[in-house]
């Protein structure tokens, strides 16, 4: 048996649940909602992260501009995209929303403009 506290970040009771996995079987104790329980459960068997951070742009008001995945990424891929964000340069029309990098590493996440 393996055991794992987690802190649930769905909600701001911040909920400490703990996850018990026995013979590939996963119980859940602590939360307070059952969004908190699938949080947990997802969190102990793949956690995954909404990516944000700034690429180069050229002809916007500042050197650089935010981005953000459109959907969470693997936690273990997460550096891996900022690597190839890296060599991004976003040049007009600058649209909240409008894509940067479609799919990012196969993670079936794109990239997008957060500002404008």
């Amino acid at each position: 048996m393996t055991e794992r506290e987690i802190c649930c970040v769905v909600c701001p009771m911040g909920c400490e649940i703990t996850v018990r996995e026995e013979g590939g079987a996963l119980s859940v104790s602590g939360q307070g909602c059952p969004r908190g329980e699938a949080y947990a459960k997802n969190e102990y068997t793949a956690p995954a992260r909404t990516l944000t951070t700034t690429v180069k742009a050229e002809g916007y008001s500042t050197p650089v501009i935010p981005v953000r995945s459109s959907k969470p990424i693997p936690r273990e891929r997460l550096l891996d995209c900022v690597e190839v964000l890296r060599g991004v340069c976003v040049t007009a029309p600058f649209t909240i929303g409008r894509g940067v990098v479609d799919n990012i590493l196969g993670t079936g996440a794109d990239i997008i403009l957060t500002n404008q």
